[in-house]
């Protein structure tokens, strides 16, 4: 089963090679053509006339908000070959200037609104999300504390202390997340900051000198007390809240243990057989929405166990 993932699917060419031509940014920048994509306060507009669309402003409204952008990135060309930009509104007038141009849009938590999103609007307001979301965490060199600036198209960003000379790139954070199954179950848990209701799959970010299946079945142990004995890639996706890739894997553990989860981190964990998924709504559990990689393992799980029900007898399998 190949998995629908929100925020993937991006069609856009990301023409790498312009981003150190700095006179071809500069004349995509002027040209009229170009689009920006604005984003103000993390939250990024949208058309709302009919649906949910990036919206895309181009001519005098992209001049404007990118002289006005406390940050700005070139993040591709378009179906048409032209110019995508992506710009960081300032806090006190980005969503004004937004409005006097662009009155039929809106800003949205992407979060909360990418389940309405086709694939190439969902990815392309990914990619501008997490851009200029590192940008603004990264204004001051770690090393010596000078203020950076922005380069290569806004994908580096240097030291301006000629004595340090310190090079930044964009940084996304690997996060493992693993639907963990035994038998015909699988295993779902809920943190208490969640909305009340949701259980999802376990998932944790990998550590520094971690490989993937290092982290899954480090994360597994931790969470569960639970021992891995297969380990599984299924697929990734790009999660910018604020700057994560989960990559997926399917985890099988060893029978016979007993569940004992980190209360720190966990308010519950249960395992779930097919049958008791017939009933969740009833009792008040919910699950990831569609589209998440969560969602999309647990879709995918529950499709092999209907086939393999229809040929063995199901075990009862207890907390």
């Amino acid at each position: 089963m190949t998995p629908v993932l929100v925020l993937t699917g991006g069609t856009t060419d990301r023409a790498a090679h312009y981003r150190s031509d700095t006179a071809w940014i500069a004349a995509r920048l002027a040209d009229g053509e170009s689009g920006v994509l604005p984003v103000w306060r993390d939250l990024s507009l949208v058309d709302e006339d009919g649906g949910a669309s990036p919206s895309v402003l181009r001519g005098a409204a992209a001049t404007q908000l990118l002289a006005a952008a406390e940050d700005s990135a070139f993040l591709g060309l378009d179906d048409r070959g032209r110019a995508l930009f992506a710009a960081s509104l300032p806090l006190a007038t980005g969503e004004a200037l937004c409005r006097a141009w662009a009155p039929a849009a809106a800003f949205k938590d992407l979060a909360k609104l990418a389940p309405v999103l086709d694939a190439a609007g969902g990815a392309l307001l990914a990619y501008a999300r997490a851009l200029l979301r590192w940008h603004r965490h990264h204004r001051f060199c770690g090393c010596c504390g000078a203020p950076t600036e922005s380069s290569n198209g806004g994908h580096l960003r240097l030291c301006t202390n000629a004595a340090c000379g310190e090079r930044q790139f964009p940084r996304t954070d690997p996060v493992v997340i693993m639907l963990v199954t035994r038998v015909d179950a699988c295993l779902l848990a809920r943190q208490p900051a969640w909305i009340a209701g949701l259980y999802s799959t376990l998932a944790g970010f990998v550590e520094p000198g971690e490989s993937l299946e290092e982290a899954v079945i480090r994360e597994v142990r931790e969470e569960t007390g639970l021992s891995a004995v297969a380990v599984t890639y299924i697929a990734s996706q790009p999660w910018p809240f604020p700057q994560s890739l989960m990559l997926g894997f399917r985890v099988e553990v060893r029978g016979g243990e007993r569940l004992a989860f980190d209360t720190a981190e966990i308010e519950d964990a249960r395992w779930f057989t097919r049958d008791d998924f017939a009933a969740l709504r009833q009792s008040g559990i919910r699950l990831p929405y569609r589209g998440t990689i969560a969602r999309s393992m647990i879709d995918a799980w529950l499709a092999e166990s209907a086939a393999l029900s229809s040929r063995r007898p199901e075990p009862a399998i207890g907390r």
